[in-house]
């Protein structure tokens, strides 16, 4: 039935900054260049986010002469969903049924 929801990609997600990277990099991959021009943050700032997304497993890291691409793994946002789509399933079903604990 129900597997747990992996509640560390959840909330390295939760932050807004590092979802709107997500969403531009689900577009195509980008450098942090093109990253601070989009978003508006400081490279530092930028910087640190691409680093907890690159070790929560989200984006992977492309050497290019000078630069770094940054491109997302959908794989991981697949599960992701897949996690969030049984959990859905899961309410569902308990609403159908009506199943409640007494107390």
């Amino acid at each position: 039935m129900m597997t747990s929801v992996d509640t560390d990609l959840i909330r390295v997600l939760a932050d807004p900054l590092r979802l709107r990277i997500v969403h531009l990099l689900a577009r195509e991959t980008l450098c942090t260049t093109h990253l601070v021009a989009e978003t508006g943050a400081r490279q530092t700032n930028l910087s640190n986010h691409l680093k907890v997304l690159r070790e929560a497993g989200i984006v992977d890291t492309e050497p290019c002469g000078r630069f770094t691409y940054y491109r997302l793994r959908p794989e991981v946002i697949a599960s992701l969903a897949g996690q969030l789509g049984e959990l859905a399933e899961t309410a569902r079903e308990t609403s159908e049924t009506g199943r409640r604990r007494s107390c």
